[in-house]
């Protein structure tokens, strides 16, 4: 008893235990002895000879007990909206962590299993502040159609759907984040009919999920791409079930654990039973599988056209809608939100230097009103800056930069000045560059910022475009920082890099300094808008300085640069998202 302690969890009614015991005897053998597993099988029916039979397998290592959750379930029934939850054990592992307030986290395992690997090495995975870890799902991934479901019902990329048949639970975040009680109100909004109980925890746990090597759910469902021995979970998800068909895909890995438990006359008498006219159901259930989805994706009232149309904000769904639209016509380099409308800036209209007496007045003011304002939008939880990867990159840079950043918000620019006073550049000025409309015809508060907080200006007005270019040449040879968005648009929200203008990389090569290509990743908080949408969280990437080559003519010396650029921000993407990076005007 001195060993650490794994908590464990499978949930089944009566009928399923023969099956749960040997995928508990399949981890007791290839489980650490280093640990002490305490496993928990939640029920609200299994007998008590039933039980019985498989505390037959319990060693030093291992004790198994079954918790009847009808207790429980009897303190929440008057939140659900309806009482056939009780007979629905695939819910039960929302309970845990309510139902165990002295476990940090644990593991809840689906019975249709066979674990192969070592299962501590599962729980100790430091899954940081995820709600869970959990494998992707590979049905929504491999088919299309599957995939189109999630995207278009659940409102969640076919990329990032989680898998719920093997999970590692960060109780102290679903208590912190009251996982249960967004379940129950997910509950009274919405029926989920195709995945259910993994709809629901994929909709509360958006963006807030570990994926795990898929080695730890490999599920009989699709292709499978590592030789099957070396995976540490096999799933035989859907109605891929060894003990009713004796040709079922990696089926003798099964029955290899299967022969030796008390569960074995069992499961052979059910193999032996199951009767074609079974099978025939079972072949109809895969069947209908797909007019359900498509029936879900087409419904008028499903789970994202009813947010879209009783908890959103209007205007924001129609600039999603037309993001769509522009991405899937290769538009990326035009505004989906028009700006107020602009005019020309004139050349004696603008310090490009901001060094006049009362430039620098109305500077110290703007850069107090702002700092006043960044500081309120934190107080109030409307921009959250999760934190800086790579601030170092920022840090060491001994020249001036030009940075680039992806742009989707107001508030990215916020950020990114942020960021560049977490990299401790106090001797170097940070610029931005801005659009001509924001700085001559920006009304307002905003419209102050604009022309006031060390903002640079493009212009339509050659002369002035000419002043401007000198203006950036001067600053970055002095040893600032100028912030410019080279995808040239802002589409809200939107995730993905935009392919990128040369303009940047251009001003760069003039001056003979590096881009310092900044990324910023988001993921849903837990907290919503008055738009009706969840407030993001920015983690700002800041990636390795690109330098110059100067063995390179001036025109390739601008293209590598840009070029190297993409690849930074599209293996930023990828990695944090766990998403390929695509795009709508691809799939023509």
């Amino acid at each position: 008893m001195n060993k650490p302690i794994i908590p464990i969890f499978y949930a089944c009614d009566d009928g399923y235990v023969k099956f749960v015991t040997v995928s508990l005897y399949s981890m007791m053998q290839n489980a650490s002895k280093d640990y002490y597993y305490n496993i928990h099988i939640l029920h609200n029916s299994v007998k008590p000879a039933t039980q019985k039979q498989i505390k037959e397998i319990e060693n030093d290592n291992f004790s198994i007990s079954f918790i009847d959750v009808s207790e429980f379930l009897g303190k929440i029934v008057n939140r659900l909206p309806i009482r056939d939850y009780y007979n629905m054990t695939t819910y039960f592992r929302f309970f845990i962590a309510e139902m165990f307030p002295e476990y940090d986290k644990a593991i809840y395992i689906d019975g249709d299993t066979v674990v192969q690997g070592d299962i501590s090495k599962l729980y100790n995975t430091n899954i940081r502040d995820a709600y869970v870890g959990a494998c992707h799902d590979q049905a929504f991934v491999q088919v299309d159609l599957f995939g189109q479901y999630p995207e278009k019902v659940v409102g969640i990329s076919r990329y990032n759907y989680l898998q719920a048949g093997v999970l590692l639970i960060n109780c102290d975040m679903f208590r912190m984040k009251f996982v249960l009680d967004k379940f129950i109100e997910y509950l009274h909004t919405y029926c989920f009919i195709v995945t259910q109980d993994e709809d629901y925890l994929n909709v509360i746990c958006k963006d807030h999920i570990y994926w795990l090597d898929l080695r730890w759910n490999t599920t009989v469902f699709g292709e499978v791409p590592y030789p099957i021995e070396e995976a540490f979970v096999i799933h035989y998800n859907m109605t891929s079930k060894p003990w009713h068909y004796r040709d079922c895909k990696y089926g003798d890995v099964f029955w290899k654990y299967a022969e030796k438990t008390p569960a074995y006359p069992e499961l052979i008498k059910e193999l032996e039973s199951y009767t074609d006219e079974q099978r025939e159901r079972d072949s109809h259930i895969e069947d209908n599988l797909v007019p359900l989805v498509l029936g879900e994706i087409n419904r008028e009232d499903n789970f994202v056209k009813m947010l879209n149309k009783e908890k959103r904000a209007k205007d924001r769904v129609d600039v999603l809608a037309k993001i769509e639209e522009y991405e899937k016509a290769g538009r990326f380099d035009e505004d989906v939100e028009a700006d107020p409308p602009g005019r020309e800036l004139f050349p004696d209209e603008i310090d490009y230097y901001h060094r006049g007496i009362g430039e620098w007045m109305k500077s110290k003011a703007a850069f107090m009103l702002a700092r006043r304002y960044v500081n309120s939008l934190i107080d109030e939880k409307k921009l959250i800056i999760k934190e800086y990867v790579g601030i170092e990159n920022f840090k060491n840079l001994k020249s001036g930069a030009v940075i680039t950043c992806n742009h989707f918000h107001a508030f990215d620019s916020f950020a990114m000045q942020l960021a560049y006073e977490a990299a401790e550049q106090p001797k170097r000025q940070f610029y931005r560059v801005i659009k001509e409309g924001n700085y001559t015809s920006f009304p307002g508060f905003y419209g102050f910022l604009m022309r006031h907080c060390n903002t640079l200006p493009l212009s339509s007005n050659h002369t002035t475009l000419k002043k401007f270019m000198k203006a950036t040449d001067d600053l970055l040879r002095e040893g600032n920082f100028i912030l410019i968005y080279p995808e040239q648009s802002m589409w809200w929200n939107y995730r993905k890099p935009k392919p990128l203008k040369s303009g940047a990389y251009t001003i760069a090569a003039k001056a003979n300094v590096p881009v310092l290509p900044c990324f910023i990743t988001m993921q849903d908080s837990d907290i919503v808008g008055e738009d009706g949408y969840f407030i993001q969280e920015y983690t700002v990437h800041v990636g390795e300085p690109i330098y110059p080559d100067e063995s390179l003519s001036y025109r390739d010396k601008v293209n590598k640069m840009m070029e190297e650029n993409s690849r930074v921000w599209k293996e930023i993407y990828e990695t944090t998202y766990h998403i390929p990076l695509q795009y709508l005007c691809d799939q023509k």
